[in-house]
């Protein structure tokens, strides 16, 4: 109990700070999605230990503190906060809920709608005619940003219906992405502040002291809520009412009867929420008729008749439990972060790649810390941030391994570089990843040999190296355990077809360290084949687009290895190389990143057939980008390249562009 206790403590302390970051100075240290994770950490301990409740949790209590530069508005109903829910598993623990406190069996009706990434605000109408505007605040005094709502045109200043007396409007102010990205480009070049996201970029250009200033931001607005009596009777009425009214509400809102609508409602968005104009974290669901959700009430800061279900995070906050190290196909020691199960991106993860001993002294990481872990599209989770306010004396240092983890052979850290070796060339572990590697898809790409077949043909002492597959015979491959006679078939016809194979691919299959997709076809552009590359000095090599100091060393230095030479001779022996011609086509000269998944096309297919055209493909954003393709999921690519001011498109131009 004292460590939930103290747990309990330093989560409401670190919520605290960036709940002020974020609400107060619109300038969050960390991701809204950290922030999401920490919260939501700190309600599910609450609902275990309710008796470690206390009034000043953030569980408690709205949104953030109203600034001091503007007149505060007392709200005569509470702007509340939502609950949020990460998973259908938590959807129906909610459902429950509401079941049981209705003394129902069955589920009442759900609206379901958007949830908007930006500011609430409340829109104060008198005889039709807009009175005055506030913030959220802290849920019951916001700030009077009047003037500078009305230089936000979807608002209108007179209703267009006539209504006697007094109705409040809430709604978001939002923010197309493209307006972000031109405002963050304009921001750059002034060397003013580049907003985070798109909430933060509305919450303050509403928040500004020059009308003008709010006014050049192009803001937006959707109504979603009326507090006042119009004669409706379910949530649904009042999204009519408001459209009735002249305001915008989200298109794409509407009835759901059961939580499976909900959850295939929520899908589709997922999947189509990178083509949406607006930025959107999740979708608001509420009991559609107002009665029964009146009778619910309030628990704490939120109704109990509506959530917030967020989508899947890119980020979340998790703890450290152990650091182990592995040992790839170039004999690389990684450290890999093993970790409290979380949700990220809609998967479990419990390892993230630490890369290296420095990328560790950087984070200043320890086991048992708690961290911000995040995954970009298919990519293995990664280590962003230590959050050290959650330490407790229990934390214990890393210190990489003198010895190599598989073999015992002495480890040693490279001279040029943060990477650390075994320097045993015949480590079992070094030995097998390099075959994994060379029968991969970006490589020789053998069908139906992945690393069970491998194991099996080494532990028959079938195979000693890559070359070997080659000489396998049907007879070979069928007395092995699980192999008939069909199945040695096909595997041995699948070797075989890839007895001739692209330059490129062939080196990528070498496992020269540092040379993959992007490096192998720069190679091959330059050098055009194999014994050129091989031939090459130090100088030459270096002298290739996007090869560096480090990537030229290790690419002379692999081939003037005596064992590679004799690997390479053997090889040879037994595969040929297709006569290499540079691509050329409308995209020449033309640099690519992808970031996040496309529907309609895989990565490797976007990647051969920019390549195809003439074009170049990178993993890394710069000022030498010419387009980011952007697909769902998209990670920190997208945010960099915002900052640059790289060109931004998405999968329906880019396939426009093939």
């Amino acid at each position: 109990m004292a460590d939930v206790k103290e747990r309990i403590n330093k989560l409401k302390k670190a919520i605290n700070k960036y709940r002020y970051q974020s609400h107060v100075l619109n300038k969050l240290e960390i991701s809204e999605e950290a922030l999401d994770s920490l919260k939501h950490e700190l309600k599910k301990l609450e609902d275990e230990y309710p008796e470690l409740v206390t009034s000043d949790s953030p569980t408690q209590r709205v949104a953030g503190e109203p600034l001091k530069g503007f007149k505060k508005i007392t709200h005569r109903v509470p702007m509340l906060s939502l609950e949020d829910v990460f998973s259908e598993e938590e959807f129906s623990d909610w459902e429950k809920r509401i079941t049981k406190l209705l003394y129902i069996s069955k589920t009442p009706e759900f609206f379901a709608e958007l949830k908007f990434d930006g500011l609430a605000v409340s829109l104060v109408y008198k005889n039709g005619v807009l009175d005055y505007a506030s913030t959220r605040g802290n849920g019951k005094v916001g700030e009077d940003v009047t003037q500078n709502i009305k230089t936000i045109e979807s608002i209108p200043l007179r209703l267009e219906k006539s209504i006697d007396g007094e109705i409040e409007i809430r709604g978001e102010v939002i923010i197309t992405r493209k307006g972000f990205e031109k405002i963050n480009r304009e921001q750059k070049k002034n060397n003013e502040q580049v907003y985070a996201n798109p909430r933060n970029l509305a919450a303050g250009s509403l928040r500004q002291l020059d009308s003008k200033i709010t006014a050049s931001r192009r803001l937006d607005f959707h109504a979603y809520d009326i507090v006042g009596n119009l004669g409706q009777k379910t949530h649904s009425r009042e999204h009519e009412i408001l459209r009735e009214l002249g305001f915008k509400t989200d298109k794409e809102a509407h009835i759901a009867k059961k939580p499976e609508d909900i959850f295939r409602f929520k899908e589709k968005i997922e999947k189509e929420r990178e083509k949406l104009e607006y930025e959107i974290d999740g979708l608001v669901i509420q009991i559609n008729d107002n009665a029964v959700f009146d009778k619910l009430g309030v628990a704490g800061k939120a109704p109990r008749g509506a959530i917030a279900f967020k989508f899947a995070p890119k980020e979340a906050t998790t703890i450290v439990k152990d650091i182990l190290v592995q040992v790839g196909r170039t004999g690389k020691l990684t450290p890999v972060a093993v970790l409290e199960p979380v949700g990220i991106g809609g998967v479990t993860v419990s390892r993230a790649s630490l890369h290296n001993e420095e990328e560790i002294l950087r984070l200043g990481l320890k086991i048992g810390d708690t961290v911000i872990v995040g995954r970009a599209g298919d990519v293995i989770p990664d280590v962003r941030k230590v959050l050290k306010e959650f330490r407790n004396g229990k934390q214990k240092e890393f210190h990489m391994p003198k010895v190599c983890p598989v073999c015992g052979h002495r480890a040693e850290r490279d001279k040029d570089s943060p990477l650390t070796f075994c320097k045993n060339k015949k480590c079992p572990a070094k030995h097998r990843k390099n075959l994994y590697h060379f029968v991969s898809k970006h490589a020789f790409d053998i069908d139906g040999i992945g690393p069970k077949i491998i194991e099996a043909l080494l532990d028959q002492g079938l195979i000693q190296d890559a070359a070997d597959l080659f000489d396998l015979k049907e007879g070979d491959i069928k007395p092995l355990e699980r192999f008939g006679e069909k199945s040695a078939q096909n595997i041995i016809f699948a070797i075989h077809t890839k007895e001739k194979i692209s330059l490129p691919r062939f080196l990528i299959a070498l496992g020269i360290l540092h040379v993959g997709e992007e490096t192998a076809a720069d190679l091959a552009d330059r050098l055009g084949a194999l014994l050129k590359i091989k031939e090459a000095s130090l100088e030459e090599i270096n002298d290739i687009e996007n090869v560096g100091d480090i990537v030229a060393r290790s690419v002379y230095d692999w081939f003037r290895d005596p064992y590679n030479e004799r690997y390479l001779e053997k090889l040879l022996r037994r595969v040929s190389i297709d006569k290499y011609h540079q691509p050329s086509g409308k995209l020449k000269g033309k640099t690519f990143v992808l970031t996040g998944s496309l529907e309609t096309i895989t990565r490797d297919e976007a990647k051969a057939r920019i390549r195809k055209l003439g074009g170049k493909t990178s993993e890394s954003v710069s000022k030498e980008t010419d387009y980011v393709v952007a697909g769902t999921e998209p990670g920190s690519k997208l945010d960099k390249a915002q900052k640059l001011g790289v060109k931004i498109i998405y999968e329906k131009e880019f396939l426009k562009m093939l």
